[in-house]
C-alpha cells in the first residue's frame, strides 16, 4: 500500500466512523438559539477536541486505557450506555432547551461558547463522534504507518486535521439546516434521533458483550449487516 492509498483508506474510514454530515442536525439541535458566533466557537472547539483526542492515541495506542485495565468492549458498553442516556433526555424532554438555556447571562462569546462545549464533550465528541471504532481505526492505521516512519506519523496527523476540518466545516453549516426546519422541524428531528440514539446505544452494548464474551451474543444481533 502506498502512502497515498493509505492516507485515503485512513481519511475514508474515519470520516465514515465519525459521520459529520450525519451529526450535523443533532450538533444544530445542540446549538439551536445560539448566536451565529458562539456555534461556529462550539464547532471550532469540537474540531479541535477531536483533532487533539484522535492524535493522542494515533501515538500512544491503547497505552491508556491499558493503564487504567480498560479493554475495548468494555469502553464500547460504557459509551453504550451514556448515549442511551442521551437519547432518552432526546426522545422525552426538550433537548434544545437545555442547551439553550444554558450560559445565560454571559456576556462574553467564548464564555457561552465553553459552557456548552464542556456539556457536549460527553457524550457528543464522545463517545459519538469520537468511539471505540474511530479509535481502534486510529490505533491500527497507526501501527501500518510505521512502515513509512515519519512520513506516515505526519500524513496520520494531516488526515486527523482534514477530518477535524471537515467536522467543523459541516457543524458551521448547521443553523442553515435549522433555519429551513425551524422550530417544529428540529423538535420532530431530535426525537427522531433520540430514538435512533437509543437503538445505537443498545447495539454498541450488544457489540461489547459480544466482544468480550463467548456465545452469549448471537453473531447475527452483534454484526446483523455483516455478510458472511
Amino acid at each position: 500500500m502506498s502512502q497515498a492509498e493509505f492516507a485515503v483508506n485512513f481519511f475514508v474510514a474515519l470520516f465514515a466512523l465519525i459521520d459529520p454530515i450525519g451529526n450535523v442536525p443533532l450538533f444544530g439541535a445542540a446549538t439551536q438559539g445560539s448566536k451565529g458566533r458562539d456555534a461556529r466557537l462550539v464547532a471550532l472547539y469540537i474540531a479541535l477536541f477531536i483533532l487533539g483526542f484522535l492524535t493522542f492515541f494515533y501515538f500512544s495506542g491503547l497505552s491508556l486505557l491499558a493503564f487504567f485495565g480498560i479493554s475495548l468492549p468494555a469502553f464500547r458498553i460504557a459509551g453504550g450506555v451514556i448515549l442511551f442516556l442521551l437519547g432518552l433526555e432526546m426522545a422525552r424532554d426538550d433537548f434544545t432547551a437545555t442547551f439553550a438555556a444554558m450560559a445565560e447571562g454571559d456576556d462574553n462569546p467564548r464564555g457561552r461558547a465553553g459552557r456548552k462545549f464542556e456539556r457536549l464533550i460527553v457524550p457528543f465528541a464522545m463517545p459519538l463522534l469520537i468511539g471505540p471504532g474511530a479509535i481502534s481505526s486510529v490505533v491500527i492505521y497507526a501501527s501500518e504507518a510505521k512502515a513509512f516512519g515519519l512520513a506516515g506519523a505526519a500524513i496520520g496527523v494531516g488526515v486527523i486535521g482534514a477530518i477535524s476540518l471537515v467536522v467543523m466545516l459541516c457543524f458551521w453549516a448547521a443553523p442553515v439546516i435549522t433555519k429551513i426546519l425551524g422550530r417544529i422541524g428540529m423538535t420532530i428531528v431530535v426525537r427522531v434521533l433520540g430514538l435512533i440514539l437509543c437503538a445505537m446505544a443498545v447495539q454498541f452494548v450488544l457489540v461489547g458483550v459480544a466482544d468480550a464474551t463467548s456465545g452469549v451474543i448471537l453473531n447475527e444481533a452483534a454484526n446483523p449487516y455483516v455478510s458472511e
